[in-house]
């Protein structure tokens, strides 16, 4: 059996999905499962058993035997919460509970960490495990993030393949259901089918225009590839970036889905909300030669590539991955 937490999420049930195209069928997926929303992720999908998420550190004691690949998807994602014992729990804490389990019956464990770890970028975003130490989130939700690497990174013990991915800005098929926390291109597919036009947050930092700020793009087809390719490597432990491993522009991104809408480009700019206003990341560009070492060679999708497949394939016809 492989294992997959937060499954019936974003990511999670996207891999679910690769998983069942390799010709894995034998899975268990591990949530909450209370949301209906986010359950539609998962019709149609094959699998072996669904695990309650409180329940699972139990059930994988007793089924360690029967179970192969451990991915730890799950995680609470928004990165506007400021309930530190909520992620402290979710994130930190019930993570070093799957792990230590993977320790004792030598399970392999790969784990979503998250490119908000990097904060504004002081010390770059390089997945130099020396410099974890260094970073400073700039939120609560990177905190607990961080804070789980920097801990995997102390432990003596560890599983005999463990690796943690540092996802970027993830965008594509199957986050439907995460409201404010889904992609840019969400959020402008849907603002143009209703008014004709996106509004953008402008610059409140002088180094940047209006529309200018820079994030790395990643689709979320390439992050399962990648998971997927781990599953198989099995070697090479670490903490890894997982993005383009290009910027580019929120303008970039919006023309590119008025493009794949065949609309006219109709862009305007409003005050970035307060709320997230001074822990607004201006640029992020994750530098990839890291996972390249150890042989992912597959391309990934630019940024043109991945708009328009997701626009077309998916959002148009309302399909999920």
């Amino acid at each position: 059996m492989i294992v997959i937490t937060g499954a019936a999420g974003f990511i999670g049930s996207c891999l679910v999905q690769k998983l069942n195209d390799e010709g894995y069928l034998d899975l268990v997926l591990v949530d909450d499962f209370s949301n209906p929303n986010k359950n539609k992720n998962l019709e149609g999908k094959i699998y072996s058993k669904q695990v309650p998420r409180d329940d699972f550190p139990n059930w994988l004691t007793v089924n360690h035997l029967h179970t192969q690949f451990v991915f730890h998807i799950g995680a609470r994602t928004d990165t506007t919460e400021l309930d530190r014992d909520l992620l402290n729990r979710l994130n930190l804490d019930y993570s070093k509970s799957i792990w230590n389990i993977c320790v004792e019956f030598g399970l392999p464990f790969v784990y979503a960490s998250s490119a908000a770890t990097y904060g504004m970028g002081e010390h770059g975003y390089d997945d130099d495990e020396t410099r974890i130490p260094l970073l400073k989130p700039l939120n609560p939700y990177g905190d607990s993030k961080n804070d789980f690497d920097n801990w995997v990174l102390k432990q003596a013990r560890k599983p005999y393949f463990w690796a943690g991915l540092k996802f970027f800005n993830v965008y594509g098929p199957n986050e439907y259901h995460k409201g404010r926390m889904a992609s840019v291109v969400f959020h402008t597919y849907h603002q143009i089918v209703k008014t004709g036009g996106m509004k953008l947050f402008q610059s409140h930092n002088l180094k940047f225009n209006h529309g200018e700020q820079m994030r790395d793009f990643v689709y979320v087809k390439d992050v399962v590839n990648v998971l997927y390719f781990l599953m198989h490597h099995r070697k090479d432990s670490g903490i890894y970036n997982l993005g383009s491993g290009k910027a580019r522009t929120f303008l970039d991104l919006v023309k590119n889905t008025f493009r794949a809408m065949d609309q006219s480009e109709a862009i305007s700019f409003i005050p970035t909300p307060t709320d997230i206003r001074d822990t607004y990341q201006y640029f992020t560009e994750a530098k990839m030669d890291k996972l390249r070492a150890i042989g992912y060679s597959f391309p990934f999708f630019s940024l043109e590539d991945g708009v328009d497949d997701y626009v077309k394939n998916y959002l148009v016809p309302n399909r999920y991955l």
